[in-house]
């Protein structure tokens, strides 16, 4: 054997037996650290490679000073990065900023002035979220493969186990046929893509009125009914957490599941307001005490009914099938008088609302109540032609009471007392130029509705109605214990499937 082999082995061996006299999350983390230089370096200087000042950043940032921070520290990671590889620097764009429109967070009303900006120096567009780590030296690599020429697509797939109301029921014979991107992972687009559909939404804006899953609606708008390209699925591009093993080859990881800033907030900074009516008191208010009510040190049901046994307040709207915009207005006022409470935020809920309030405790911590936030699964209503955000209420609407207070005061009122609640709040916030925040952590539908591969990621705050399930066995599955998956590791066994 060679010399030069023999001291490779014993250097090989002493660093082995080094390595054995550290804990393990320290030889990991060097491990990990290690690979990813190499990785890094061997893509960086890949003959053909892509350079980074051809690429465009996007990062999925919001208006909320919370989330505008996190979006300039990951800005700062990546342009921290090339200055390591000693490369020319990327341009790196924070949505929020662009246009200041409200509509901007579509993707679909920044298209155009993505194109015209940057079209004729860049030759890809990376969108991402502000919690997604990139490597951009594999980054290059990896786009180096792709004809930047052609039209390409890319992204770590999603597919829908059974068709599903948030996605309209497409593709309902065979729902899995379809991908599109988790937005997570990053996903990216080609210039010659990004330039088709920059014209594209000036001469044909998206038909749908109401923006619900925006990864699903992008996905079909690029597909074009089969004339576009379809999504091209790219293994590297990841939503495992940096620090895992499993993370070592991948392109993207996730910082964290949730954020974590501290710790929770009180239970008495939440007062939770949960809709209900006579007719639901015997079916869905037992679901509640089973489940999330031990959690709430503050919590008050509102029904058309006083029902002592509950107990349950009559605020004195009549109950309505359709939209409930009078009792929730109510519920504001009633939380606004301080002798109620003095609580930083208010929930409402539906009672057919699962949600975690330990969870939920944890998360408001990011965020200052005395700012006006109103945070939750995040719609939209006509953005590409002037509209508004909304927080779908089934998954739980929070607001500050800062945002409690600039909402009364205002004109604003119900049209009608069965006009939809969350679509005139919205009206409302963006009338004031109040930012809704988004969490993807509240769900507006059952967990059956969602990807296991986009739960897998995520440590969920609410699920919403208990049509075909087992309310109560869905919430210890879910949402039971304050960490998540870690708490109740026999609800993700699947993980190792993935």
């Amino acid at each position: 054997m060679p010399s030069h082999r023999l001291r490779a082995g014993c250097a090989a061996t002493r660093s082995i037996f080094v390595l054995s006299l550290l804990p393990l999350s320290i030889v990991f983390g060097a491990l990990n650290h290690r690979s990813s230089q190499i990785q890094d370096d061997h893509c960086g200087d890949a003959e053909g490679g892509t350079e980074l000042q051809e690429v465009v950043f996007v990062i999925q940032s919001q208006r909320n000073s919370f989330h505008a921070q996190r979006a300039e520290e990951r800005r700062a990671k990546l342009l921290r990065q090339a200055v390591e590889l000693k490369v020319n620097p990327p341009t790196v764009l924070l949505l929020h900023s662009l246009n200041h429109n409200e509509g901007d967070w579509s993707i679909f009303p920044v298209l155009p002035l993505l194109f015209e900006a940057h079209g004729k120096t860049s030759s890809w567009f990376v969108f991402l979220e502000e919690e997604t780590n990139v490597r951009v030296g594999q980054l290059r690599c990896t786009l180096s493969r792709f004809d930047a020429g052609k039209e390409w697509f890319l992204g770590k797939p999603l597919q829908d186990k059974e068709a599903t109301i948030i996605h309209h029921y497409a593709f309902a014979n065979d729902p899995s046929s379809f991908s599109y991107p988790d937005f997570a992972a990053a996903w990216v687009l080609s210039k010659p893509l990004i330039q088709r559909l920059a014209s594209k939404v000036k001469e044909e804006p998206p038909k749908s009125d109401f923006t619900i899953d925006l990864k699903h609606e992008i996905a079909l708008y690029i597909w074009e009914d089969g004339q576009g390209p379809s999504l091209t699925a790219v293994p590297d591009l990841c939503t495992d957490l940096e620090t895992s093993l499993r993370a070592r080859s991948c392109i993207t990881t996730l910082s964290t599941h949730m954020p974590h800033c501290g710790d929770p907030v009180r239970k008495e900074d939440i007062f939770v307001a949960v809709k209900t009516c006579q007719k639901f008191h015997m079916e869905r208010i037992p679901v509640v005490k089973k489940t999330w009510e031990k959690d709430a040190a503050l919590l008050e049901y509102y029904s058309d009914y006083a029902d002592p046994s509950i107990p349950t307040i009559d605020l004195g709207v009549p109950n309505t099938e359709r939209g409930h915009c009078g009792k929730t207005f109510a519920i504001l006022k009633r939380f606004a008088r301080d002798v109620v409470t003095q609580a930083d935020w208010l929930l409402i809920v539906d009672d057919d609302t699962l949600i975690s309030l330990p969870r939920l405790r944890t998360l408001l911590r990011c965020y200052n109540p005395r700012e006006p936030v109103a945070l939750g699964e995040r719609y939209g209503y006509g953005l590409g032609q002037g509209g508004y955000s909304y927080i779908t209420g089934g998954g739980g609407m929070v607001f500050s009471r800062m945002a409690v207070s600039k909402l009364l005061a205002s004109s604003c009122r119900c049209y009608s007392d069965n006009a939809p609640d969350d679509m005139v709040l919205g009206m409302c916030l963006n009338a004031l130029g109040i930012p809704v925040t988004h969490s993807p952590l509240f769900h507006q539908a059952r967990p059956s509705d969602y990807p296991k591969d986009l739960l897998v990621h995520q440590t969920p705050v609410s699920f919403h109605k208990h049509w075909n399930i087992d309310p109560v066995k869905v919430y210890y599955e879910w949402l039971a214990g304050n960490a998540g998956p870690t708490s109740h590791p026999s609800n993700w066994e699947w993980r190792a499937e993935l």
